[in-house]
């Protein structure tokens, strides 16, 4: 399979995922790439890198070059997909490959267009353009070409994406800027302001994984997790021990946001469709919708039931491989060609 010319990307804010036909997911790491301050080199990208967040000395940088969902930083992204497509096409290949990446909804077509010069500069032969929320809902196995409506919530890194999707196509959607790394970023807020503590972005998404719920739970529900950090008065390490609650209480003003979303996309629905989505309900996808409760929470706030996907975190790189492999019968879902 050395000579495959096809390949799927999820270009995430805090993953990136690679799909190619007839083998599967075959890279999941975070985009996150470490470049040396005094000569501008790329000294790792993915898995290695994160690795050195919070721990590189002044010469070197670790940072994510999307923000978003769109791309923050131009030249890093696009050596990052260069050192992706070729680890996915391993060793030496004859052809350029057509890539297709998946996209938030909202992005601007100048934001896309740079997605796309980015992957034809990283070395694409085609590169293809798809929506996040309609690749989240076919890697989720809904039929979206039918007549009736589907809603797709895809909540990722850095954004969070509702659709409602019928006959390929998107009927409303939204896109907020709301997702896991927001998650962190609350986490790590509360912890300074009401314990005194400072913890790293790593630490936090540790505690959002082990012990964070979408609702506040009963007594005996509850999980703990001891956490270290840097006393914010002394300087010195301590450690502390945090509960589920902490975390829900962090998130609370980040979870209402999505929800506001979820209605006003809800609101936004033609009839018709709405009460397909009530008959059939929400499908969630995204790696932060495996967050605990985080389904019941909506079906509360909105009265539609709330399902999360299989396996959410890889929806929308499965969706995109479909897609790119089937791409005839998914012309009128994709968007831009290079």
């Amino acid at each position: 399979m050395w000579f495959q010319r096809k390949i799927a990307i999820d270009l995430g804010t805090t993953n990136v995922e690679v799909y190619v036909p007839n083998r599967g997911i075959v890279i999941n790491e975070p985009s996150v790439v470490a470049i040396s301050l005094v000569d501008k080199k790329i000294l790792a990208v993915g898995e290695e890198a994160k690795e050195m967040i919070g721990r590189t000395p002044d010469t070197i940088i670790a940072s994510r070059p999307l923000k978003d969902g769109v791309i923050a930083d131009y030249k890093t992204t696009e050596a990052m997909l260069r050192y992706f497509i070729n680890k996915a096409l391993g060793g030496v290949h004859l052809f350029r490959p057509e890539v297709m990446v998946a996209v938030p909804a909202g992005i601007t077509s100048t934001e896309r267009r740079a997605v796309i010069d980015a992957t034809i500069a990283a070395g694409a032969k085609a590169a293809y353009i798809i929506k996040e929320p309609i690749a989240a809902a076919i890697g989720a196995n809904i039929p979206i070409g039918g007549a009736s409506g589907h809603m797709i919530i895809d909540i990722g890194g850095g954004t969070s994406e509702i659709a409602v999707i019928s006959l390929g196509g998107i009927v409303a959607s939204t896109s907020v800027r709301i997702g896991g790394n927001k998650f962190d970023a609350a986490i790590q807020e509360h912890t300074r302001r009401h314990y005194g503590l400072a913890i790293g972005e790593r630490t936090a998404e540790e505690v959002k994984i082990s012990v964070g719920s979408a609702l506040y739970l009963d007594e005996k529900e509850k999980k703990r997790i001891e956490i270290r950090g840097r006393d914010m008065i002394t300087g010195l390490p301590r450690a502390l021990t945090l509960s589920s609650d902490d975390v829900t209480e962090a998130i609370q003003d980040n979870l209402e946001g999505i929800v506001t979303a979820i209605k006003e996309v809800l609101y936004r629905t033609p009839p018709e469709l709405s009460a397909d989505v009530m008959d059939k309900g929400m499908i969630l996808s995204g790696g932060s919708s495996q967050l605990r409760n985080i389904d019941q929470l909506f079906a509360r706030a909105t009265g539609v039931p709330a399902y999360v996907a299989d396996e959410p975190h890889l929806c929308v790189v499965k969706g995109t491989g479909i897609a790119l492999e089937n791409l005839e019968s998914y012309k009128r879902s994709i968007l831009a060609t290079k």
